[in-house]
C-alpha cells in the first residue's frame, strides 16, 4: 500500500507543477511526462503479477512517448514561428 502512495505522490506533484507553471511550454511538457510516469509505475506495479495485462502497460507507454513527441514538435513550431516557448505567444501559431 505504501508503494501506491509513492506513485500517487509522483502523479500529484506533476499535477501541481502543471497547474502552477503556466509560463513555459517546456515546463508543461515535463510536468505532463512526470504525471504519465507516475501513472505508468502505478499500472506496472498493479499488473506486475498478471502477465496478460502487461500488454496494456506497453501500449500506455507507447502512447505516452507519442504524446511527448507531439508536444516537442509543437514546441519546435512555436519557437520557429514566435521565437519563444511562452504560452502567451501560443496564438502566433494560428
Amino acid at each position: 500500500m505504501e508503494i501506491y502512495m509513492l506513485f500517487f505522490f509522483i502523479y500529484l506533484s506533476g499535477l501541481i507543477l502543471f497547474i502552477i507553471s503556466w509560463g513555459h511550454f517546456l515546463v508543461l511538457l515535463l510536468s505532463l511526462e512526470f504525471m504519465m510516469i507516475g501513472l505508468f509505475f502505478g499500472f506496472f506495479s498493479s499488473y506486475m503479477y498478471n502477465y496478460c495485462n502487461l500488454f496494456f502497460c506497453l501500449v500506455y507507454l507507447t502512447m505516452t512517448v507519442c504524446e511527448g513527441v507531439l508536444g516537442l514538435s509543437i514546441m519546435v513550431l512555436m519557437i520557429r514561428v514566435g521565437s519563444s516557448d511562452y504560452l502567451k505567444n501560443f496564438s502566433l501559431l494560428w
